[in-house]
């Protein structure tokens, strides 16, 4: 096996060596070419490597181009204005030197082309370096503006190549999450964070409308991940970091506005939240909804048609569509005349399993905490969670008794829940109806919580021991379920092994001290070791 090993090292080794000549060989090149123009024509066999399927020779080449082409920016050898034809060039009657201009502008533009389809490199690091080198010259045209500079709106910062940016990170068929998290960087940049939300704007409505508004998951998810990473900040003062210095007219340009951030960041979330999206990502983004969407809106209640839709859906996407809304209804007096009536139809077995269950329950105590809120109202939640609690798991009775108790609490009037006077010739039969979706026609309040009761018979002792508070009258204190919002069956089991016995449990009357003992012993009189 030793030869083996021994020509696996020199391959390496000349894999290596070939490697690093290729990229002398690349450098060398780059050399030539910026010292002088009878070289230019080297330039096309730096493109060969650029095109190469072997990452290290692609990464080499980009390296080689990002210098060449920065430096032809700063010495202002690439030609500007509208760019004529190739063929023209060689037609028209032009000095040597511009047709140089021309012919490097031309290479530039081949570059960026191929830089472009890198970022579909099968090979991450080509893809990486391939998008580091057309932010280093959208900073260098930034600097060395190409184009006549358009002072009216975009001053000299390099649209077109953002644009073109976008376009290959928002791919229909790959999903480029990995290359859209190294992108983050550069959305740091204030001018480049507000032309990519402008990009993305403008993409996401001509892809969703020729595709007719249906679903596209990769494209979709894509989106999704490039606009989840893009914050804007809270202060006018925070604009300070720009990819391109904009030496004039500087407070006048539109990326350095906050309004303007805000109301293009507010135009992107819209222009993607009109078309239908898949399921799993109405609950992506009604995750982050509330905190890193809401805040950085101009006019946050244009998201109510969206909140509402969603609140509508019902199961988790309901559930979760609830911290939007709480938002909007605290803070910007949304009015949702049937939200009560949907939040008690959101009462369902299946709120005790779902993951969201913590946040649920904050939310509905909050959104119950009101002194105003009418007496039938209060017991349809009260009787709704008791009914839910006969079969609900010993966790989620921790966190339903207190809610319950605080509940009665806050409404004195419900007290009649569990002061009900009972006769002898009352009817056995339970008055509310469970299966009524609108709590002002369930006849909670001509019924009792009698399911507390039950669960006083509970297996688990914290369960029970809850259930008995209900005997006595209840502190004006209110419990704080905070504790017990998060709380899982494995906490509930390691408290319970972790606790300490206070007494020993008696198994025997009277100690034995033989296996077998003759006399009043029951076996011991039929049975012998004999």
């Amino acid at each position: 096996m030793a030869p083996a090993k021994k020509r696996n090292v020199s391959l390496v080794k000349t894999t290596e060596q070939s490697v690093k000549t290729a990229k002398i060989d690349l450098n060398s090149k780059v050399e030539k070419i910026l010292e002088s123009r009878k070289h230019a024509n080297d330039v096309f066999d730096i493109f060969e490597f650029v095109q190469s399927e072997k990452e290290k020779d692609v990464v080499s080449a980009v390296s080689a181009c990002s210098t060449l082409f920065c430096t032809l920016l700063e010495r202002k050898e690439l030609f500007i204005g509208k760019l004529p034809a190739e063929e023209e060039t060689l037609r028209g009657e032009t000095s040597a030197e511009e047709k140089y201009h021309m012919f490097m502008r031309h290479r530039y533009n081949n570059c960026v082309e191929m830089l472009l389809e890198n970022l579909s490199h099968e090979c991450y690091g080509a893809q990486e370096s391939a998008l580091c080198c057309l932010m280093k010259f959208a900073a260098g045209e930034g600097q060395h503006p190409l184009e006549d500079l358009d002072w009216s709106e975009h001053y000299n910062f390099p649209r077109r190549l953002i644009q073109a940016v976008v376009e290959r990170l928002l791919s229909k068929t790959t999903d480029n999450s990995l290359l859209i998290s190294r992108y983050q960087e550069f959305l740091e940049k204030e001018d480049v964070r507000y032309y990519v939300m402008s990009s993305i704007r403008e993409n996401v409505g001509r892809v969703m409308d020729k595709s007719k508004g249906a679903v596209m998951p990769v494209y979709q998810n894509n989106v999704f991940t490039l606009m989840s990473n893009i914050s804007v900040p809270s202060k006018e003062c925070e604009l300070s970091d720009f990819l391109v210095k904009q030496e004039a007219k500087h407070e006048d340009w539109k990326a350095a506005k906050l309004g303007e951030h805000k109301r293009a960041f507010e135009r992107m979330w819209l222009g993607f939240l009109k078309y239908k999206l898949p399921s799993s990502m109405y609950k992506k983004v009604l995750v982050i909804l509330h905190d890193s969407i809401l805040p950085h809106m101009s006019k946050p209640t244009l998201m109510i048609d969206f909140l509402t839709a969603a609140y509508g859906v019902g199961g988790a996407i309901s559930l979760l569509a609830l911290n939007g809304l709480f938002v909007l209804i605290h803070q910007h007096n949304l009015d949702y005349p049937d939200f009560y009536k949907k939040l008690y139809n959101l009462l369902e077995p299946s709120i005790f399993h779902v993951k969201y269950r913590a946040r649920f329950f904050h939310l509905a105590n909050i959104f119950l905490s009101s002194s105003h809120l009418p007496v039938y109202l209060v017991a349809a939640f009260a009787k709704r969670l008791g009914r839910l609690a006969l079969t609900a798991p010993p966790t989620a009775l921790l966190i339903v008794l207190p809610f319950i108790y605080n509940l009665i609490r806050r409404h004195p009037s419900s007290r009649v829940l569990i002061h009900k006077p009972s006769t002898e010739d009352e009817p056995l039969e339970d008055p509310y109806l469970m299966d009524e979706d609108d709590p002002a026609h369930c006849r909670a309040v001509e019924s009792s919580l009698w399911e507390i009761k039950t669960l006083q018979k509970h297996f688990h002792p914290d369960v029970a021991k809850a259930a008995m508070l209900i005997n006595s009258p209840l502190k004006q204190k209110e419990d704080d379920i905070s504790e017990v919002l998060e709380m899982t069956t494995y906490e509930v089991m390691e408290r319970d092994l972790k606790q300490s016995q206070l007494k020993s449990i008696p198994l025997e009357f009277e100690p034995a001290s033989q296996l077998l003992k003759v006399g009043q012993d029951v076996i011991g009189q039929h049975f012998c070791l004999d």
